[in-house]
């Protein structure tokens, strides 16, 4: 069974062989369930590392915690890399990678929920999820991007906590995003790409650091900043200091 690997200690450093160029081969779909189910089976069929599978619409995309992932066709961008060359801190990176790209493409700041949630003014605009079997050296990198949803077109119960964009819709826009985070993903997801580098990109955009989190049952404390190893630190209200390795967190509102 597949592991999901929502955490950034979820995976070691694998490489196999050169380096190859991300987004090649492409497979695109107008209409499928998920891009990273069909990544994972591309995968196990021994596709090469940098294989893209993009979507105009899912009809059963995921995110973290077994979520549901659903946008208006051809309004976000919606895209699986299979990558068989990452490194340990790949969800972390890929977070700065996405907001990154958010902030080419828009005019508002983008910041990080640990461990890669991106939120534009408090709201998340983009998701990741990264599911593979390390064991077998491949993982598969999901990421949904609101590139040009309207407001009134999110559900109801996401309206006060989702955010877009605001590109025009059609191709060129979905288009101009992934050429975009392809580039910034380039940089960060090589395995002999400065780890510090990434953490340092990571902490420049924490919007947990020094606000109140709940995680767990009924633990909580001051968030306070991101270890060397990618591990969300919370400080409880004894002083005492909690390194989270993985799983959600929650923030006070």
């Amino acid at each position: 069974m597949d592991d999901c690997l929502s955490g950034p200690l979820g995976l070691p450093r694998v490489d196999h062989g050169a380096s190859a160029p991300l987004g090649l081969p492409r497979v695109h779909h107008r209409v499928i369930d998920s891009t990273n189910a069909r990544a994972r089976e591309l995968a196990a069929r021994g596709a090469p590392h940098g294989t893209l599978v993009t979507a105009e619409e899912q009809t059963a995309g995921r995110g973290r915690q077994g979520r549901t992932w659903s946008a208006p066709p051809g309004r976000a961008l919606l895209c699986s890399l299979l990558l068989r060359r990452f490194g340990r801190l790949l969800p972390l990176a890929a977070g700065v990678a996405v907001a990154e790209t958010c902030e080419a493409l828009g005019s508002a700041p983008a910041l990080l929920k640990w461990p890669n949630d991106v939120l534009i003014d408090g709201r998340k605009v983009a998701g990741i999820l990264v599911e593979g079997r390390p064991q077998e050296g491949w993982a598969v990198l999901g990421i949904g991007i609101n590139v040009a949803i309207a407001p009134d077109q999110f559900p109801a119960e996401l309206r006060h906590s989702a955010a877009t964009l605001g590109l025009a819709p059609g191709p060129q826009s979905t288009e101009r995003a992934l050429a975009q985070l392809l580039a910034r993903l380039r940089h960060y997801s090589e395995p002999e790409r400065d780890e510090i580098e990434v953490l340092d990109a990571v902490r420049a955009r924490d919007a947990l650091n020094g606000r109140t989190v709940r995680w767990g049952q009924n633990a909580a404390g001051a968030a306070a900043g991101i270890d060397a190893d990618g591990r969300l630190l919370v400080r409880a209200a004894d002083g005492s200091l909690t390194a989270l390795d993985a799983g959600e967190v929650h923030l006070e509102r």
